[in-house]
């Protein structure tokens, strides 16, 4: 463990776990750890304004390097010196590199070594993006931390496609972070710690797929390259058997210096999170809560075990006079009834998505801090195997 790494200090640690509670320490702010990052792909959380997402309790945003290159596009950008000051975001704000879509919209792309090149499908219009593009891009988005450019082959149980596809993230890794280095001036955060400011980070991504030779592999080449942190991929591609999920998990945040943040890319649902925390995680992001949101599905703490969620469009919500949650800090939760929810939601007013994701944000918020807290307290190891999902008829 390298006493001197500045960039995440681990406060306490569980017994019987790798779970930690730690700070991240950025240029836009300080992040407790374990933490859930919201999904702003534009910049924005659908619904909400910044101040109610701070409210919610999100301490750091997710944006995606894709998209934002995109729209706004980075004139825009560039003319307001990064995101935070074009979305009014004050805290710290983490990018996606653009890798993703590189699965997701497979059929309107061509990979080779250099890079990927997309036809945007709303306009015809053909862009290549590679490590060193990723790298210029996330740099005018001014991201806290930025993530290098990976490869996500299209079959997710094809041996050979994953092992190009991990062995082509090494070679991209190395060709951001040496773009990296050049575009921040010669710095470069690696185990020394910070160099006399706070600095953005640039993350490495582990990859493998469901083999775990590739996962191994993969962390150990990663060491090299000595990044100040790193994410973990290719967990929130299909359905796959829990065990092996957190196998690869457990392998490759055993490799991994342990003194340094682990996030896992796209993951997940409540028991998830709190599974992949006792395995070693420190930072999430997923659609999960947002998107069930905005479909009407909202979560609820039942008791310090167990949670659940509700359809709110729901035959039984039709006259249910009952607060949409009487523990919430969001007044507007607290006075408005489930039936008044339904309501909106089955005539479509918008006010009905920015209720439930504000509900379901809290939720995923609160969950957070409960888990610092039981990491802190020594409850956790305990806890965590308890912690269960509970459906209501």
């Amino acid at each position: 463990m390298s006493p001197d790494f500045n960039v995440f200090q681990i406060y306490c640690k569980s017994v019987t776990t790798k779970a930690r509670t730690g700070v991240l320490y950025l240029p836009h702010g300080n992040v407790c750890t374990p933490a859930f990052m919201p999904i702003g792909t534009l910049g924005t959380v659908k619904s909400l304004t910044m101040s109610e997402l701070l409210a919610t309790g999100a301490q750091i945003l997710l944006s995606n390097t894709y998209h934002l290159w995109l729209k706004p596009g980075l004139s825009l950008l560039a003319q307001f010196q990064g995101l935070h000051q074009f979305n009014n975001w004050s805290g710290p704000i983490l990018t996606d590199s653009g890798g993703f879509q590189i699965f997701s919209l497979r059929k309107n792309n061509i990979t080779d070594e250099q890079g990927v090149t997309f036809t945007v499908p709303e306009t015809g219009e053909v862009r290549l993006l590679t490590p060193e593009i990723s790298m210029q891009i996330q740099t005018i988005i001014n991201s806290d931390i930025a993530l290098v450019l990976d490869s996500l082959p299209p079959e997710e149980t094809n041996y050979n496609l994953n092992k190009e596809a991990m062995e082509k993230t090494l070679r991209w890794a190395k060709r951001c972070k040496q773009e990296w280095v050049k575009l921040h001036q010669g710095q470069w955060i690696g185990s020394t710690g910070y160099l006399g400011t706070r600095q953005n980070l640039l993350f490495g991504i582990a990859q493998g797929a469901r083999f775990l030779d590739l996962r191994k592999q993969s962390a150990e080449a990663l060491l090299e390259l000595d990044f100040p942190g790193y994410s973990i991929g290719g967990m929130a591609m299909g359905p796959e058997p829990e065990e092996s999920r957190l196998a690869q998990v457990d392998l490759q945040t055993s490799i991994l210096e342990e003194y340094k943040p682990k996030h896992l890319l796209g993951v997940g649902t409540p028991l998830d999170i709190v599974k992949f925390v006792a395995y070693g995680i420190d930072l999430f992001d997923c659609v999960y809560p947002t998107r069930n949101a905005r479909h009407g599905t909202l979560f609820f703490e039942l008791d310090d075990f167990t949670y659940t969620s509700e359809r709110i469009l729901h035959k039984k919500f039709l006259s249910d006079s009952s607060p949409i949650n009487p523990k919430s800090r969001f007044l507007e939760l607290r006075t408005y009834s489930k039936s008044y929810l339904r309501h909106l939601f089955k005539t479509k007013e918008v006010l009905a998505y920015r209720l439930a994701t504000l509900n379901n944000l809290e939720f995923y918020h609160n969950l957070m801090s409960n888990i610092r807290s039981k990491i802190e307290t020594q409850e956790f190891d305990k806890w965590w195997h308890k912690f269960t999902f509970q459906k209501r008829p």
